[in-house]
């Protein structure tokens, strides 16, 4: 079927789960290239006849999309392929895991060791600048509670990696971070050692080692992991 200048290929669905069908027919339109991010999907009509389903099941699979951050809805406009990932799909994830504090440990430690491989090879001097300022701010804490600052120096070094793909997680990277430090009391913190964790990777960045900045990064979060994984096996 043509839809405008565009042939549109989506297979009629069956009648059972059939928005769960549709979503998965719309999706593989960018999968098989029919479109891009950006584009316009066709109109309520238009999918209605090419997937053989009713009005109300084309508009519940749209909500889900819209939900997943996949599509969004313009008020007269139509509705259009998100231009990026969102935070959305990553943060249901980490819902349903919300309680599983070994999990989202193990899931941020391989998370960020490939973010600051990424990073080492393209921070830029801006970006070491702000990485300095947060620690510079860490020196100055009057407690052991640096969790603000070193939520910001992980996230930087995330942003630094320059991987749109990647942007969609790290705010839900930040609740892992939480979820991490949210295991270790106050009086169990060590301001000096993060800083001298913190100061280790920003030299490895700063040199542009990838090997070094992992290595690193590794031993900073095995350090925090392993506190944090005895506080939780206590509780």
């Amino acid at each position: 079927m043509f839809v405008g200048n565009k042939e549109v290929e989506i297979k009629s669905v069956s009648r059972k789960t059939l928005s769960n069908q549709v979503m998965d027919e719309i999706i593989n339109l960018l999968l098989t290239g029919q479109f891009k991010s950006g584009d316009r999907l066709p109109s309520e009509l238009e999918l209605m006849e090419i997937c053989n389903v009713s009005r109300p099941v084309i508009r519940e699979a749209m909500t889900s999309l819209e939900v997943l951050g996949i599509v969004n809805r313009r008020t007269r406009n139509g509705t259009f392929f998100s231009e990026k990932i969102g935070s959305k799909p990553f943060a249901m994830m980490l819902a349903l895991s919300a309680t599983d504090i070994p999990s989202i440990i193990e899931t941020r430690v391989a998370l960020e060791l490939g973010l600051v491989t990424l990073a080492a090879e393209k921070i830029t001097e801006k970006d070491l600048a702000k990485l300095r300022e947060t620690m510079d701010v860490m020196r100055a804490l009057p407690t052991n509670d640096s969790s603000e600052q070193d939520k910001e120096f992980h996230k930087i070094i995330a942003l630094s990696a320059k991987n749109p793909l990647f942007e969609g997680i790290i705010e839900p990277l930040q609740d892992f971070h939480n979820k991490v430090l949210e295991q270790i009391p106050l009086e169990d913190r060590d301001l000096g050692t993060t800083l001298n964790h913190h100061v280790d990777i920003y030299e490895a960045l700063e040199q542009r080692d990838p090997i070094a900045a992992y290595n690193r990064m590794f031993h900073h979060l095995d350090y925090v992991r392993k506190k944090a994984m005895r506080h939780y096996e206590g509780q």
